[in-house]
């Protein structure tokens, strides 16, 4: 039995990959910030480090794997500001906290990304001060962006896990990531209510090969996979689970 820690396990793809890992006789700590077996607002450092120390107390020996899947969709009315704080300081702060335990079992990560990171600019400021870890910097350029925030922060987050895909593998750590496209999911059921929204999801899908939303066990399939010993000499790749919108809109970008 395999021991894993999922933070925004308690709906959505985290609840998907939750039970998958559970029904394979595996142990799952499951994080969040309502119904999970650690209650923490990880877009808080106290957050943070409460979730951590009792990931610590539950798992002295090694985690297997960890998953940071919290996050806030964007055009859902959420403050960019939190929105930056929880999406990338909440998954690479708890990632580097949880790294002695990882090491201990050679385990495994998997960040969350999104196909919409490459539609962001790689010079966006944000990106730099995210790369930085200077959280109050990045508060600030986020504040003032113009609802590009979301995207950044996930092309961050991919160069982020490249970056220490070096290091972490040293350790015997493999850090992967997914970027999924638009995904039946509570956080997209969430943009029904934002006038415009549902209508830019319905774009995409049409420039979207396999015309329809994914479903959150379709990206908890790639999520699993990457965690487990069959993905065991891939690391710092991202794998798109988007229904090929990526290979259509981006064909001759490798």
């Amino acid at each position: 039995m395999k021991i894993y820690a999922l933070t925004g396990a308690a709906s959505g793809i985290g609840a998907a990959l939750g039970a998958q890992l559970t029904a394979a006789n595996n142990e799952v700590i499951s994080i969040d910030i309502r119904d999970a077996d650690i209650v923490a607002d990880l877009a808080t450092k106290t957050g943070r480090e409460t979730a951590v120390r009792e990931i610590r107390a539950r798992a002295p020996e090694g985690l297997d794997g960890f998953v940071p899947l919290a996050g806030l969709a964007a055009g859902a009315g959420h403050a960019a500001t939190l929105m930056t704080s929880l999406n990338f300081f909440g998954a690479i702060e708890m990632t580097n906290s949880l790294r002695p335990l990882l090491a201990k079992k050679s385990g495994s990560v998997v960040m969350v990304s999104s196909n919409s990171g490459p539609m962001s600019s790689p010079d966006d400021p944000l990106i730099e001060a995210l790369l930085e870890g200077n959280e109050a910097a990045a508060l600030t350029i986020a504040a003032n962006e113009t609802g590009l925030e979301y995207m950044a922060g996930k092309r961050a987050l991919v160069y982020w896990l490249r970056r220490q895909a070096f290091e972490y593998g040293r350790e015997g750590i493999r850090i992967n990531g997914v970027a999924p496209g638009p995904t039946d999911t509570p956080m997209v059921e969430a943009l029904r209510d934002t006038p415009g929204m549902m209508d830019a999801v319905k774009g995409l899908l049409a420039m979207t090969p396999i015309e329809r939303l994914g479903q959150a066990d379709e990206v908890a399939n790639a999520i699993r996979f990457l965690l487990s010993e069959e993905a065991s000499y891939i690391s710092g790749n991202v794998i798109f689970v988007d229904g090929g919108y990526d290979a259509a809109t981006r064909t001759d970008h490798f």
